[in-house]
């Protein structure tokens, strides 16, 4: 785990490198717009979605320049659907990484400009040169970032999400959630490095696959544990009555979806040594969902 810590850090610090060089501090009329999509985007965090695209990318020994782009593009969209998630229309946080949100450090209007912003500034990044030399991989990108953030990925796992706020739903629901809103842009992470690498389908599938599973540990990590052991979702939603044993069994239904890493770790044994930190990423997210449940 020191050794996976180490690289994590280092990746992290990677990233943000980029992400500053990418997002200069500027002056005149734009200054507070950049202000704001700085502000949101170098808050801190993990970074684990951008060390996803970093340790796919070693997979296929990808040129770190073209990996490191990708991943601060795939920040950029995380950090707009963080921006835009927080706002009052929405979520409606005050807090986000214990700094106060984009909108209350600055306004609505802004917070919502900005995260219009990185959005675009994503595809931006993407679809130069300095990406890959290769126009067909840049397209790739591009739509796959797309279909990932879209009204089949991202976006619809929020609309899912407000639908079904404060309401009882089934596991079903909340997995489907997961994985559009969580999963899908996890999903493209992974699967980048394949694309920068020119990867055959098979190894591209089992990225995939990886990441599916992935996905589901994020979503219990994220909203399933509670220190009683009660499953529920963090923003007041519970498993239907009516949706089967494993939505009303507080132990059952979070063991069951954690082995989903064991197959995760089958998914990367193609690529042998290579993929110890993708293996090593599900260990960690399984080790800080069995600390959240023991708190």
């Amino acid at each position: 785990m020191t050794d996976f810590a180490t690289a994590l850090n280092s990746s992290a610090e990677a990233v943000n490198a980029q992400l500053k060089a990418l997002l200069p501090a500027a002056e005149g009329p734009e200054h507070r717009l950049l202000s704001a999509m700085r502000y949101s985007t170098l808050a801190g965090g993990k970074r684990l979605r951008t060390f996803l695209v970093l340790s796919s990318a070693d997979l296929f020994e990808v040129d770190r320049r073209y990996a490191l782009r990708v991943a601060a593009a795939v920040e950029l969209m995380h950090t707009y659907s963080l921006v835009h998630d927080d706002l009052p229309a929405m979520d409606d946080d005050g807090l986000r990484r214990r700094l106060p949100t984009a909108h209350i450090e600055f306004d609505e209007a802004t917070a919502i400009l900005s995260g219009d912003a990185l959005l675009t500034l994503a595809f931006e990044i993407l679809a130069e040169e300095a990406t890959h030399a290769r126009a067909s991989v840049r397209y790739e990108l591009i739509r796959s970032l797309a279909a990932a953030a879209g009204c089949r990925g991202m976006v619809a796992g929020q609309m899912i999400d407000l639908d079904f706020e404060n309401a009882e739903v089934d596991v079903a629901t909340i997995t489907r959630l997961q994985q559009l809103k969580t999963g899908a842009l996890i999903a493209f992470s992974c699967e980048s490095g394949a694309i920068l690498g020119q990867a055959h389908g098979s190894s591209r599938h089992a990225l995939h696959a990886y990441a599916h599973d992935l996905g589901l540990v994020f979503q219990i990590v994220d909203d399933l544990l509670d220190a009683e052991g009660d499953v529920r979702l963090a923003h007041g939603r519970r498993p239907c009555a009516h949706a089967g044993p494993e939505a009303g069994q507080s132990s059952e239904f979070p063991s069951r979806s954690v082995r989903r890493p064991r197959r995760g770790f089958a998914r990367c044994r193609r690529f042998r040594h290579r993929a110890a930190f993708l293996s090593a990423e599900a260990r960690f997210l399984v080790y800080m969902g069995v600390k959240r449940r023991r708190a």
